[in-house]
């Protein structure tokens, strides 16, 4: 098997008529930063006096707004609960410019992980979170099938909150509309991908999959044969400071990681996802958006929390 092959990052092409439909869990993503100078007398943990609070958009709703800063456009539909949570979330993905269509499900609420941060680390995260309804589901495929043709690219994003329950006639929908179809994926049960175009798994969501390879040789029969199986056309590895693989048929592609410090990786796969479907939309070849990806991927760890990398980013 290769080394990774470093190679320039083709040009950017344009972007602004790239039109990206993105279907998956949508959640709120809660910071509190403040100082922890002292512990707790009542156990041995930091007390945090917290400072100040800030929200962003989380999960499929960050890679739609990563499409948005990296010029496309964005269609967004996923499922919040009737809180205030949910309002929430639905005026900053405005905000970032992402046309949204939210399913209101008002016996469940609005997916939220709560990050508490002191001194540039992040200290803990509280989850909230509750499936969705089948009737609310059951409506948003229908306006799915509705968009399909208003898209260059979909993008499923599965988080694993119960909002692709789905997924499977999606992809068979998408497909037979001749739309192609990226997969980042959860869990261990990838049959449900089966049709896709790519999946997107880190690392780690790969050894859930297809076990623990003993060296490059083995990582690649692993991978071409969960491939062939799921009938996709490529899968993508990305691989942390080893930069990503893309299996094909016929063989591997690697590019090593971005010179960049890492600061934080969290909503790095949202942003690779979201490179790959905006390049893929604007006519790039699947190697050209891979390194776009990686290079977007390189920007974005260098910030603290989801965050997007723009497209004056990627042209600097």
């Amino acid at each position: 098997m290769s080394e990774p092959r470093a190679a320039p990052t083709p040009p950017i092409p344009a972007t602004a008529h790239a039109r990206v439909l993105i279907v998956g869990d949508v959640m709120l993503d809660r910071y509190w930063f403040g100082d922890a100078s002292r512990v707790s007398p009542e156990a041995p943990v930091p007390v945090v006096l917290v400072e100040r609070e800030e929200a962003r958009p989380g999960g499929a709703a960050n890679v739609a707004r990563n499409c948005v800063a990296l010029g496309a456009s964005a269609q967004l539909l996923s499922v919040i609960g009737g809180d205030e949570h949910g309002r929430r979330l639905a005026a900053l993905v405005e905000a970032a410019g992402v046309r949204a269509s939210f399913h209101t499900d008002a016996a469940m609420p609005t997916t939220v992980k709560l990050r508490v941060i002191a001194r540039q680390q992040q200290l803990i995260r509280i989850d909230f979170e509750t499936p969705p309804s089948n009737e609310v589901l059951a409506s948003k495929l229908a306006e799915f099938e509705q968009a399909l043709p208003a898209c260059d690219a979909v993008i499923l994003s599965d988080y694993g909150k119960g909002g692709l329950t789905h997924i499977e006639r999606m992809i068979r929908l998408a497909r037979e509309a001749g739309r192609p179809v990226l997969v980042d994926p959860k869990g261990d049960d990838y049959a449900r991908y089966r049709g896709a175009t790519i999946v997107t798994p880190n690392r780690a969501e790969l050894r859930e999959v297809v076990g623990t390879w003993k060296d490059e040789d083995d990582l690649l029969r692993r991978a071409e044969s969960l491939r062939a199986e799921l009938a996709l056309e490529a899968l993508l590895v990305t691989r942390s400071e080893h930069g990503m693989s893309l299996f094909r048929e016929g063989g591997v592609l690697h590019i090593p990681a971005e010179t960049r410090e890492v600061y934080d990786v969290s909503g790095a796969g949202d942003t690779v996802i979201a490179a790959l479907g905006v390049m893929i939309a604007a006519g790039a070849t699947l190697e050209d958006a891979m390194r776009i990806a990686n290079r977007a991927a390189g920007i974005v760890v260098g910030k603290l929390g989801t965050a997007v990398a723009t497209r004056e980013e990627l042209l600097g």
